[in-house]
């Protein structure tokens, strides 16, 4: 897979999340086997814009030169680990349920493949 591909998979997966947590944040956690008072849902709305502004950095900056790339991937990827570091710590604290996983290996997914675009794939270095 080329690094355009793989943005395009992360602009779909930001903007996916991000649309569910901007609209119904409370529905999206619910599948989650988490409840959100007024608060949790406002913080999920702003998630929710995060998640979009990520996913339209993605599409868009896909086809980005060689230098605006090497930043986008690097900042992605620090997101994105801390994004799986967190899930994962969620997860083993039994805040979510079964589904938490999913979320783990997604965050775990993008880490690494981010990781490989900037750091070992000749694309961009």
């Amino acid at each position: 897979m080329k690094l355009s591909g793989f943005l395009i998979v992360k602009a779909i997966i930001s903007l996916g999340f991000g649309i569910g947590f901007a609209l119904f944040p409370g529905a999206v956690m619910s599948m989650y086997g988490v409840t959100l008072d007024a608060g949790g849902n406002l913080v999920g709305q702003f998630a929710g814009a995060t998640l979009i502004g990520i996913g339209l950095i993605c599409w868009f900056g896909r086809q980005a030169d060689k230098s605006a790339l090497r930043s986008i991937t690097q900042s992605l990827l620090i997101g994105d680990t801390i994004g799986f570091i967190v899930a994962l710590i969620g997860q083993l604290g039994g805040v979510m349920n079964a589904l938490g996983w999913v979320t783990v290996a997604i965050w775990l997914f993008l880490a690494l493949g981010l990781g490989y675009f900037r750091f070992l794939s000749s694309e961009i270095v």
